[in-house]
């Protein structure tokens, strides 16, 4: 302060270009793994808890062929023991254990991000899909999901009669 004071010209430092949105990213990041450990940390109600461990199975949906296509990247489980889809109510239910495979101490830890436990997700189904029609294979920690397109049955004119 004293130097502006005196006239003398403000010290410059050069800067690195930093794309303006760049910043949101990241605090969207910082959010996001705030939302994955707080149900590891703090025990929630049902609501909050699930919304925030959906972002823990992230998905792909998309059409080809007239079929619902659900990609899931769940990694390192055992589709016959870990994994369960059940239909119910219009809704696809994920769930997946992930276990822990080898137990360290907890102080020999410098990061641990990757979540054991029992996560899940659920997803509106087209209408007129039931659980027979869902099919699903996993391969490479992706699970596929194939919804085929329900049959929609024509309208049907009903003939009213005089009484």
């Amino acid at each position: 302060m004293a130097r502006l004071m005196k006239g003398e010209p403000p010290v410059v430092r050069p800067t690195e270009y930093v794309e303006p949105l760049d910043m949101f990213g990241n605090v969207d990041r910082a959010f996001e793994r705030m939302f994955e450990m707080l149900p590891t940390i703090v025990p929630m109600r049902w609501p909050v808890r699930r919304w925030a461990t959906e972002s823990l199975i992230p998905v792909d949906e998309y059409y080809q062929d007239g079929s619902l296509v659900i990609r899931a990247e769940i990694p390192g489980i055992d589709p016959d023991k870990d994994v369960e889809l059940t239909v119910a109510g219009g809704m696809l239910h994920i769930q997946v254990e992930r276990r822990e495979e080898e137990k360290v101490e907890e102080e020999h830890y410098v990061r641990k991000e990757i979540h054991q436990g029992s996560v899940e997700r659920t997803l509106p189904l087209p209408e007129g899909v039931t659980e027979r029609d869902v099919k699903a294979t996993y391969k490479d920690g992706m699970l596929e999901i194939l919804i085929p397109k329900a049959e929609v049955e024509p309208t049907k004119k009903i003939p009213v009669t005089k009484s």
